[in-house]
Formats: structure tokens, C-alpha cells, sequence
């Protein structure tokens, strides 16, 4: 197979070698030009375990980090990203308290940030439902955010939010009370209005206007690699296949490539990305 001849980078991606393809997706990714992945913590249920403290989301963490390990076997950079996906909080609600599963999920957050001052990840993931819930559940949501903005300013890293579909503005305030520089604050499956660093779904028809103007972004799958699921939410060639029509088609051009999957996620998440 021919090299790339430019790094291609999946901002957001699952790979899960228990329930899901594995290694076969990473495959894909990589047959299809793929070259760099920033891998995305599962949530809980996905591993089989119900917490009832922060501590049982190391096992998560540890899973997520063994991945990465066997995709860089394969020939691709996997960079784990570690944290609490906000559906937590619903999903406790039938079996404890809302005041401990917010401290559960703090918890859990602290210790992904030992993770990432260790070197083991680069950045945290966490947000808020993207689905309606009760005001008492927001309000909840919206602490454990900050406890995330907070923590990866502490960290010097970036977080992911997984959110509401819509601008999630008033993120922006929550990062400069944390003094969190916000395009280090990446709203997963974005749209073009945020005000936060949009990781934008491959197939989002403004990826070519808001690269050619220069906008700080990244482009991403979301594929989930669950077995009952196949192919959600894209699948793991996605970004790579997008990005080659986009060239093929004169859209973007190389250097426009070379920005979206090098330069912005290198500034954003404060990795080397080299082919």
C-alpha cells in the first residue's frame, strides 16, 4: 500500500476489541488513509460495570489505554482520551442519589486527570445530556462540567464535551471563570455556530467553507464500534474517505488537509502528529 502523504486524524472515534470490531476497524481506518486517532472513552455499561464510586472507572480507563497500546500495534496512533460520558448521571438516577452520583463522576474525572498528568492520556472528556432532562439534572450536569473545565485547565489539557446540539455558549463562560483557554474546549459532534473548537462530523457539508476560512476545527467519526450498533454513528473510514473527496474534488486543497489534521488537533490537544 502506498503512504499517506498526509496525516489523517479521526478527532473523535471508538474502538472496542470486547464489543465491537476491534482491530478489524482500525483496519479500515488505516487502509482507507487513516493515520492518527484520538480515542474516546466508552461509557461504564459498555464494560459491564454499574459504579457506585469514582474508582470503578478505572477499569474504563484501563481499557481505553490497552486499546490504544494494540492500535499503535496495528500501525496507527491512537491517543486515549479519558472521562465520564455525561449519560452517567441519568443512567445512575434508578439505583442512587443524585448527590452521589455527582460525586461519583467528579471522582472519576480527578482520576483521568492523574491519567493525563501522567502521561497516559492527553485529554478529558465529559458534558451534559444532549437529551431533555429535569432541572435538578442539568443543574447536577453542569457542576460535574465544570469540575472537568477546572480540572483540565489544572492538566493543561483539552476537553471534549458531549452536549446539546447547538452553540453550548455559555461553555464559554464557564471556561474563563476556570481561566481554561477555550479553543482548548472541543464541542464533540459540533455545528459550524459554536463558539467552543467544533469537531465536526466527516460528512458536515461546512467542513470545506470553515477549513478554507481558516476556523480552528477537526473532523471526526463518532464510530461507536458496537457490535448491535454497526456503523454508528459513521463508520471508521469516514474521515479519511471525506477527506479524499474534499482533495479529489478541489474543496480543500493539501495544505487546508494538512491544517485540519495536524496543526489544529497539534495545537489543541498538544501532540506531535507526524506521519
Amino acid at each position: 500500500m502506498k503512504p499517506p502523504q498526509i496525516p489523517i486524524t479521526d478527532d473523535h472515534i471508538h474502538i472496542d476489541p470486547v464489543n465491537g470490531r476491534g482491530m478489524e476497524a482500525v483496519k479500515d481506518f488505516k487502509r482507507s488513509g487513516g493515520t492518527h486517532m484520538f480515542l474516546v472513552t466508552k461509557p461504564s455499561w459498555s464494560h459491564g460495570i454499574a459504579p457506585s464510586r469514582g474508582e470503578d472507572f478505572i477499569d474504563v480507563f484501563e481499557a481505553t489505554i490497552k486499546t490504544a497500546m494494540m492500535i499503535k500495534e496495528e500501525g496507527v496512533t491512537a491517543f486515549p482520551i479519558l472521562g465520564v460520558h455525561p449519560a452517567e448521571m441519568t443512567r445512575m438516577t434508578d439505583r442512587l442519589p443524585l448527590e452521589e452520583i455527582e460525586k461519583i463522576m467528579c471522582d472519576a474525572l480527578s482520576i483521568a486527570g492523574e491519567y493525563v498528568k501522567e502521561g497516559k492520556a492527553v485529554a478529558l472528556k465529559n458534558g451534559r445530556p444532549h437529551y431533555p432532562v429535569e432541572d435538578e439534572i442539568l443543574n447536577s450536569s453542569n457542576r460535574v462540567l465544570m469540575h472537568a473545565i477546572e480540572l483540565a485547565a489544572d492538566c493543561g489539557c483539552a476537553l471534549q464535551i458531549h452536549a446539546e446540539s447547538g452553540p453550548c455558549s455559555d461553555v464559554v463562560k464557564m471556561a474563563e471563570d476556570a481561566k481554561m483557554p477555550v479553543y482548548r474546549v472541543v464541542k464533540h459532534f459540533a455545528i459550524p455556530e459554536t463558539p467552543l473548537t467544533p469537531s465536526m462530523l466527516a460528512k458536515h457539508e461546512a467542513i470545506p467553507g470553515m477549513a478554507n476560512a481558516g476556523r480552528l476545527m477537526t473532523m471526526e467519526s463518532d464510530y461507536m464500534d458496537d457490535n448491535e450498533r454497526p456503523g454508528s454513528v459513521i463508520g471508521p473510514r469516514s474521515v479519511p474517505r471525506y477527506t479524499r473527496k474534499m482533495l479529489d474534488c478541489g474543496s480543500i486543497d493539501e495544505e487546508t488537509a494538512f491544517r485540519i489534521h495536524k496543526d489544529n488537533p497539534e495545537k489543541i490537544y498538544g501532540v506531535e502528529i507526524t506521519l
